[in-house]
C-alpha cells in the first residue's frame, strides 16, 4: 500500500493512494490521526486503516492536483549513512569503512517531491545522491538483526542533496548535509509488505536533466537495512516515524571528471524499483 502526506493550507494530512487519486485517511476513518508519525506512534495499523479508507464512501482527490509534503514531514530524527555502497566508497577514495558513517539531518533540511531545492548563495558545489529511505514503524532498542525488519513500516525515495565544499570543511559532514530544503523525501511511502525484505535487490537510479548519473542496486549496500537497525539500536532508540537514509551508490557529481554540479533550472530524479519516482528542480537561493 502507498501513502502520501499532502498539504492542506498550513496543515499536513495523511492519505492513501488509490491509482491516480488519494483518500484522506482521517476524513474517511476519523479515529486515525491525520499525521503519519502520530498514527505510527499510536500503534495504528496503517495498512488496515488504508484499506478501511479505500472501502469507505470517501472523497477522492487527484494525486496530481495536491501539493505534497515530505512523506514524514517532521521525523523525530533522520539518520543518514555515508559510504554505504562499495562503488561509492571506492570513487570517494576510501576503503570499506569498518563501521557505518552515520550523520543526522534536521527537519528544516527536508524537501517534498515536486518542490524546488535552493542552490545556496555560498556555494556552487551542489550535488545529488539517490538513496533508499526507511521509515520506522515502532519503537526499537537493542534489536537483533534477525528481528530488525519487524520494526520497519515502509520505504521511500530520498535525495541526499549535498553542499560538497561545506561538507568537507570539517571531519564531520553535518553542515554540508543540512542546508535548507536539500533532503528530498517522497513522493510516496510504500508499506514494507509490498517490497522484498529489507528493500533488497531493487534498482536505484538518478537522472540529471534526463541523463542517467547513478545506476545500481540496493543489494550492493555494505550494511543492509536489518544490520543498520541493529547497529543503531545498540546506541539509541528508534521511534515511530524516524527515517534512515541508506546511502548512495557511485556516480555522484563530485567524483566525475570534470565534476558535475547542479544549477538553477536543472531537474533531478531519483527512481527506485517498486518504490517510486522522486522529482525536484533546482533554483538559486533568493536573497
Amino acid at each position: 500500500m502507498k501513502f502520501v502526506t499532502y498539504r492542506n493550507g498550513k496543515e499536513n494530512r495523511l492519505a492513501v493512494v488509490d491509482g491516480d487519486h488519494i483518500v484522506d485517511i482521517n476524513r474517511a476513518v476519523p479515529d486515525v490521526p491525520a499525521d503519519v508519525r502520530a498514527a505510527l506512534a499510536g500503534g495504528v495499523d496503517l495498512v488496515a486503516a488504508g484499506r478501511r479508507a479505500l472501502d469507505a464512501n470517501a472523497e477522492r482527490q487527484l494525486l496530481a492536483a495536491v501539493a505534497l509534503a515530505p512523506v514524514v514531514p517532521e521525523p523525530g530524527k533522520t539518520v543518514c549513512l555515508g559510504l554505504n555502497y562499495y562503488d561509492h566508497a571506492a570513487e570517494s577514495g576510501r576503503e570499506k569503512p569498518v563501521y557505518p558513517w552515520f550523520f543526522l539531518r534536521g527537519t528544516t533540511s527536508l524537501l517534498a517531491h515536486g518542490e524546488a531545492s535552493p542552490r545556496p548563495r555560498v556555494s556552487e558545489k551542489f550535488d545529488y545522491e539517490a538513496e533508499l529511505a526507511v521509515v520506522i514503524g515502532k519503537r526499537a532498542r537493542h534489536v537483533k538483526r534477525e528481528d530488525a525488519l519487524d520494526y520497519v513500516f515502509g520505504y521511500a525515495c530520498f535525495n541526499d542533496i549535498s553542499v560538497r565544499d561545506y561538507q568537507k570543511r570539517t571531519p564531520q559532514w553535518t553542515i554540508g548535509k543540512n542546508f535548507d530544503r536539500t533532503g528530498a523525501l517522497g513522493p510516496v511511502l510504500v508499506s514494507a509488505d509490498e517490497l522484498p525484505a529489507g528493500g533488497a535487490g531493487l534498482a536505484i537510479r538518478s537522472r540529471l536533466n534526463g541523463r542517467v548519473m547513478q545506476d545500481a542496486n540496493t543489494k550492493d549496500m555494505i550494511w543492509d537495512v536489518a544490520e543498520t537497525i541493529a547497529l543503531l539500536t545498540e546506541c539509541l532508540t528508534l521511534e515511530p516515524g524516524d527515517v534512515i537514509a541508506m546511502g548512495t551508490p557511485a556516480g555522484v557529481g563530485q567524483s566525475r571528471t570534470p565534476p558535475v554540479w547542479m544549477k538553477a533550472g536543472d531537474t533531478i530524479e531519483v527512481e527506485i524499483e517498486g518504490v517510486g519516482l522522486l522529482v525536484n528542480t533546482i533554483e538559486d537561493e533568493q536573497p
